[in-house]
């Protein structure tokens, strides 16, 4: 079983920063996926970012050239780091896994059996 716990969430103005971390309970180098997701209230749940075992990464449209996703295979993290935060960024963030490794899609949900609780990023204007 594998468990993910975020930290790092938190307050923040509008065009503010904030970087999230996932701490793995395995050894994620082997070829994991992870994955960030969020849900604002009222809203589904959508992908933000991913990265495989190649560190090939992808980027949901709202984010690209705002948040970038990155590991440390040595410390079984990642993290993602928000620059330049909107209100619409608000949301519960959640660190995902899978075993796909190569695969990390950001619009299918379902190939990720690992979550962890998710940590709060408030954004205001």
């Amino acid at each position: 079983q594998v468990q993910l716990v975020e930290s790092g969430g938190g307050s923040v103005q509008a065009g503010g920063s904030l970087r999230l971390s996932c701490a793995a309970s395995v050894y994620i180098g082997s070829g994991y996926c992870i994955a960030w997701f969020r849900q604002a209230p009222g809203k589904e749940r959508e992908g933000v970012a991913s990265i495989n075992k190649y560190e090939n990464t992808l980027y949901a449209d709202s984010v690209k050239g705002r948040f970038t996703v990155s590991k440390d295979n040595t410390k079984n993290t990642a993290d993602l780091q928000m620059n330049d935060l909107k209100p619409e960024d608000t949301g519960m963030y959640y660190c995902v896994a899978s075993a796909g490794g190569t695969f990390c899609p950001l619009l299918a949900q379902s190939v990720y059996p690992y979550w962890g609780q998710g940590t709060q990023v408030t954004v205001s204007s």
